[in-house]
C-alpha cells in the first residue's frame, strides 16, 4: 500500500445510529416545506436562482415594496416575498448540506482509493503466486480475476 495513508478511521455503530437519527430529524423538520418533486422535464424548464439572481430578486422586491404602483395587478407581492424567503432559507440549508456532501465525497474518495490501491497490490501478489504455482492460489486468482474491473487484457497483463 502507498506510504501516503491519508485516512485511518471508521464510523462506529453509535455514530451511524446518531447520523441516521439526525437525518430522520432533518427529514421530519423539512417535511412541511419540501412538498415538491419535479420531473426531469420540469427541472429543466423551471427558472433557477443563483447568486446573481438572488441579488436581482431581492433588489426587485425591495423596489416593488417602495413603489407599489409599479407592481402589475396580477402579481402578489406578499406571495413573491414569501417565496423569496423560502428560496433563501432553502438555499442556506442546501449550502450547509453541500459542504457536508463535499467532505463526504472527498473522504470517501480517499478511503476508497487507498482500499482499492491495497486490493490491487494484493491481487497482483496473488496473481504472481498463482503463476509460481503456489498451492491454493490459482482458485483465489481465478475468482478475483472475474471480479477485477479490468479494461481488457491491458491491466491484467501489467504485472
Amino acid at each position: 500500500m502507498s506510504s501516503k495513508n491519508k485516512i485511518s478511521t471508521e464510523i462506529t455503530p453509535e455514530q451511524s445510529a446518531a447520523i441516521a437519527a439526525a437525518f430522520e430529524a432533518l427529514k421530519t423538520a423539512l417535511a412541511p416545506v419540501l412538498l415538491i418533486s419535479l420531473t426531469s422535464e420540469e427541472r429543466m424548464s423551471t427558472l433557477k436562482m443563483g447568486d446573481k439572481t438572488i441579488a436581482f430578486v431581492n433588489k426587485t422586491l425591495e423596489y416593488a415594496t417602495q413603489n407599489p404602483s409599479l407592481i402589475p395587478l396580477y402579481v402578489d407581492l406578499n406571495e413573491a416575498k414569501k417565496d423569496n424567503k423560502l428560496a433563501s432559507d432553502i438555499y442556506g440549508i442546501f449550502q450547509q448540506l453541500n459542504t457536508i456532501i463535499r467532505a463526504m465525497e472527498d473522504t470517501g474518495m480517499v478511503a476508497g482509493g487507498e482500499a482499492y490501491e491495497a486490493a490491487l497490490i494484493i491481487y497482483h501478489s496473488i496473481k504472481g503466486a498463482s503463476r509460481s504455482g503456489i498451492p491454493g492460489t490459482q482458485a483465489i486468482y481465478d475468482d478475483l480475476k472475474q471480479r477485477f474491473p479490468s479494461r481488457g487484457k491491458k491491466i491484467d497483463t501489467i504485472i
